[in-house]
C-alpha cells in the first residue's frame, strides 16, 4: 500500500493506530483473511511517483509473506517518522541529514542503494536564460536576477534541501514574500505539475522528470543534459540510502523484517532490476544501483519468511 503526501496525516494516524493496537512485540495485518507481518517504509516521493516501488515491492512481499505499507513523503518528514519510531525502515536522499539521524542513535548504519541526478526544468521560452549556463548555481543566479517564477518543493525533502544549498551558493535567499518564489509544500510529482501550469522553473530529480515529462506540456529540460552522463554539473548527483530503524531507541519497530528488507534491496537481483527500471519507457535508467553490500549468502535475492508473533 502506497500512501502519498496529500494523505500523510491520515496515513500517519492509521499507522499509529496499527502500532498502538498491535501486540507489544510484532505487528500483523489481515489481507484476504490471512494474517501477515507488516513492514512500514517511509520514502521520498520520487520512488513512488516513478512507479519503482510498485514494480519492486511485490517480489519482497511474496518472498517474505508480508505486506509493505509505504508512506511517500519528503526526506525530512520521513526522517521525522523514523525519529518517532513510527516506521521500520527509510529509503531517503539527503546524506547530511541521514548521517545526523545515525549519529542521534536512531539507527546503526546507512547503505547506498542507488543514485541519479538533479535537473532544472522550466518554460520553453526560458526567460532567465539558464540554458546558456554551465553550472546549476549560475542557473539559480540567473533565475533570481530575472525574478522568474520558481516552484520550490518547500517540504524539507532531499530535493528541497539541495535547492536551498544551491540558492545559498548563489548568494541568494528567496522567501515566500517574494512574488516569484512559489513554495508549494508538495511532493515532486505535484510540484512538477504546478510548475508546468504556472510556467515556472523548478529543480527535479531526473527520474521523476523522465517518468512524468509526457504530461508536463508547459516544461522543458533546460539544465542537466538529456542523460546523467551529459550533466555538466557533477554537484547535481543525487544519492539514495537505506536505513533500518534500530530497536535500542525504538523497541517496537519490526527490526528483523526491516533487516531482511535491507538485505533484499541490496541484493544483486534487486539491484539489477533497479538498473533496468524505466529503460523500456524512457530509453535510460531512472535509477543507477550502487550497493556495495551484497551478502554472499543472499546474492540469489531470496529472503527467509517472517513469522507473525
Amino acid at each position: 500500500m502506497i500512501v502519498r503526501r496529500a494523505h500523510l496525516r491520515g496515513a500517519v494516524i492509521g499507522l499509529l493506530l496499527i502500532a498502538t493496537s498491535a501486540p507489544v512485540v510484532g505487528r500483523a495485518g489481515v489481507q484476504g483473511g490471512e494474517s501477515k507481518p507488516v513492514l512500514r517504509l517511509a520514502t521520498t516521493t520520487s520512488t513512488a511517483d516513478t512507479g519503482l516501488l510498485s514494480a519492486l515491492l511485490p517480489d519482497f512481499e511474496r518472498q517474505c509473506g508480508c505486506r509493505v505499507d509505504v508512506v511517500a513523503v519528503g526526506t525530512g518528514q520521513a526522517l521525522g517518522l523514523g525519529r518517532r519510531g513510527d516506521v521500520d525502515v527509510l529509503l531517503v536522499h539527503a546524506r547530511e541529514a541521514e548521517d545526523a539521524f545515525i549519529a542521534e542513535g536512531h539507527a546503526t548504519r546507512r547503505d547506498d542503494v542507488m543514485y541519479n541526478d538533479f535537473v532544472i526544468v522550466g518554460p520553453a521560452a526560458d526567460p532567465a536564460g539558464i540554458g546558456k549556463t554551465k553550472l546549476a548555481v549560475e542557473a539559480f543566479k540567473a533565475i533570481g536576477k530575472a525574478n522568474a517564477a520558481f516552484a520550490s518543493r518547500g517540504d524539507k525533502s532531499g530535493t528541497h534541501t539541495k535547492e536551498l544549498a544551491l540558492w545559498k551558493s548563489a548568494g541568494l535567499a528567496p522567501t515566500r514574500k517574494m512574488s516569484w518564489y512559489l513554495s508549494v509544500g508538495q511532493g515532486m510529482g505535484e510540484t512538477l505539475t504546478f510548475a508546468s501550469e504556472r510556467q515556472a522553473y523548478t529543480l527535479s530529480d531526473r527520474a521523476t522528470w523522465l517518468a512524468m515529462r509526457g504530461k508536463l506540456t508547459g516544461l522543458r529540460l533546460l539544465f542537466g543534459g538529456e542523460t546523467l552522463a551529459a550533466n555538466p554539473d557533477r554537484d547535481l548527483r543525487n544519492d539514495y540510502g537505506i536505513i533500518a530503524i534500530g530497536q535500542t531507541r525504538h523497541p517496537f519497530v519490526q527490526a528483523a523484517l526491516a533487516a531482511r528488507f535491507v538485505e533484499w534491496i541490496l541484493s544483486k537481483p534487486t539491484q539489477d532490476r533497479i538498473g533496468a527500471f524505466g529503460v523500456d519507457r524512457v530509453g535510460q535508467p531512472l535509477f543507477y544501483p550502487n550497493s556495495h553490500r551484497r551478502p554472499n549468502t543472499r546474492d540469489a535475492g531470496q529472503v527467509t519468511s517472517i513469522t507473525v508473533r
